[in-house]
């Protein structure tokens, strides 16, 4: 409703832009956690379309969710313009990649025009919990999802270049009991591959090690640009340094927004895949 709307920015503004926290003893209070956040990004995974199991879909998701980044963009510049300094907060959100469910959710012009950029999902295009092997975040992909596919369909549906943002995993999809030989890709797989900390996913500071143990071999699409290790059994798909810098550099060719990454704590120590993708985007 309208009502709930208003009420749900207004608290988030209260919370997250104002600093305005709960009172715990000594702590909290009116502006206490002042200048934390620069602005807000919405994660409604999907208006319209399936998203987490279990969600609600409504025929209305779609003009609600044009209504809910209008009543964020609307009380944001108002409580921007009300400052001694004026300020400009950001807005944001996460958005798909499969063009069925863009147009399912998506007023694409409208709330374009009231986001400063949206962040692709660059990846999870194929899951392990799916039967098959197969990429999960190409650059580019024949009859598949891929990158250039769904930054393709932002555009052909009105969104601007320079605020398309392309999201890049810091981790991989990864299946086991995999048979029909080859390289791995497209092949049968019974399920998951085990993980430090859920089967079927693993960080990339964890496939390093597994490209450097000697037990897997690297294969690359050049044409593609993915990677994936298999060692007759298991397959990893996922981003190494020289695939998000060739992404960071298409990112950089095509005058998109710039690069989003899911998640830095899957990077190694020193910040090898941040680094890389900071080349790309620099021609450093």
């Amino acid at each position: 409703t309208d009502a709930g709307r208003k009420a749900l920015v207004a608290s988030c503004i209260s919370t997250y832009i104002k600093g305005d926290l709960p009172v715990d003893g000594a702590r909290g209070g009116a502006g206490a956690a002042a200048g934390v956040f620069d602005g807000v990004d919405l994660d409604w995974e999907w208006p319209g379309s399936d998203g987490a199991p279990g969600n609600v879909i409504r025929p209305e998701d779609k003009p609600n969710f044009t209504k809910l980044v209008r009543e964020f963009r609307t009380q944001l510049d108002a409580y921007g313009r009300s400052l001694p300094k004026r300020k400009h907060y950001e807005l944001s959100a996460y958005v798909p990649t499969a063009p069925a469910k863009i147009d399912a959710g998506f007023e694409v012009p409208r709330i374009m025009r009231d986001f400063d950029f949206v962040n692709l999902q660059g990846y999870d295009f194929h899951v392990s919990g799916e039967k098959t092997t197969a990429q999960q975040s190409a650059l580019f992909a024949k009859n598949d999802f891929s990158v250039d596919q769904t930054v393709d369909a932002w555009l052909r549906r009105g969104a601007p270049a320079h605020k398309l943002v392309v999201g890049m995993p810091f981790y991989g999809q990864g299946w086991t009991g995999v048979s029909g030989g080859g390289d791995g890709l497209g092949q049968p797989a019974t399920g998951p591959a085990p993980a430090t900390w859920a089967a079927g996913s693993e960080d990339y500071k964890h496939l390093k090690k597994l490209a450097e143990s000697g037990t897997y071999t690297l294969h690359r699409g050049y044409r593609n640009g993915h990677a994936w290790l298999f060692d007759g059994t298991t397959l990893w798909t996922y981003d190494d340094p020289t695939v998000l810098r060739t992404k960071a550099s298409y990112v950089r060719q095509h005058g998109l927004g710039g690069a989003m990454v899911w998640s830095l704590d899957g990077d190694t120590p020193d910040g090898e895949l941040i680094n890389a993708i900071d080349r790309g985007l620099t021609r450093r």
